[in-house]
């Protein structure tokens, strides 16, 4: 038996480049200033889908939500052995919060029908809300296991996974179809030479149109393009929120109730310090100073 799995990735700003200047009048990041990558934990669930694709055979395809630019992380899951990408790209899906893009993929999941598993990372490092993949579960209305390890078995329509929690670890069974959300606890894999060399220049139709550092091309040329990698295979599929039949009210900012209202940049500084020697003199010294200034007592 194969299994369908769809795994939801994610590009996302480097973090540790986050300042209020990246941010815009409305509260959303300026993704395209910004240094991106890979989100860490998608990687994580991408690996997981890998693993069950090896042990018990998988059809996976992999789908983000983004600018044209966030094809790179689709280009990266087919090296490392995806066999199917979408990129799902509208500038009508702008300023969507955790609702707005959970709706979004949902749509998206439902589109491609008949998936026996969702997989994501347990949250995105520029929003740590670990919203996503629970509310994308309960619009599609399948159940969910979060924080998952490893996947025990794997049993005609019954999952089993190992899952984390405080001090532990639970083992969950669930029925097909379910939503897994992936922590850091495997080892994603390196790209590989053979893929990199077959899918290098897989583009979507908005890439195709518009080469990195050329001129647009005519639409003529472009749709000569977008058929010549469709032949070679190297099309990456690209949808819009039509496609997915998505509700205009509900997705972007116009459906994110959800709005931030300033992001500051925060700089810790090194205040006065005083160094205690480890002596039982120095350690009565600063119980005396603890005392004097009612900290202690």
């Amino acid at each position: 038996m194969s299994y369908k799995v769809l795994v939801f990735v994610k590009q996302v700003p480097d973090t540790q480049n986050i300042t209020g200047d990246a941010m815009t009048p409305e509260g959303t990041v300026n993704r395209a200033a910004l240094p991106a990558v890979f989100n860490p934990e998608d990687l994580n669930a991408l690996e997981l889908a890998l693993q069950l694709k090896e042990r018990y055979g998988a059809h996976i395809t992999v789908a983000t939500m983004g600018m044209p630019a966030a094809a790179e992380v689709l280009r990266a899951s087919l090296y490392r052995g995806a066999d199917r990408a979408i990129l799902l790209t509208d500038r009508a899906l702008a300023g969507a919060d955790t609702l707005a893009t959970s709706y979004t993929l949902s749509c998206c999941a439902r589109k491609l029908g008949d998936i026996d598993l969702v997989l994501c990372g347990r949250q995105a490092i520029d929003g740590d809300t670990a919203q996503v993949g629970p509310q994308i579960a309960e619009k599609l209305g399948v159940p969910q296991l979060c924080y998952v390890e490893e996947v025990k078995s794997l049993e005609g329509r019954t999952i089993t996974v190992r899952r984390a929690i405080e001090g532990g670890y639970e083992v969950l069974s669930s029925p097909l179809p379910a939503l897994l959300t992936v922590i850091d606890a495997n080892e994603p894999r390196p790209m590989n030479a053979h893929n990199i060399m077959r899918f290098k220049k897989a583009r979507t139709k908005s890439e195709a149109a518009r080469p990195a550092g050329q001129t647009p091309l005519a639409p003529e040329e472009a749709a000569a393009k977008v058929a010549e990698l469709e032949k070679e295979g190297l099309l990456i599929e690209e949808w819009n929120a039509s496609d997915v039949n998505a509700e205009p009210d509900r997705i972007g900012f116009a459906g994110s109730p959800t709005k931030v209202k300033q992001v500051m940049s925060v700089v810790l500084t090194a205040g006065e310090a005083k160094q205690i020697p480890p002596t039982a003199d120095g350690i009565n010294e600063l119980i005396h100073e603890l005392i004097t200034d009612h900290t202690l007592g």
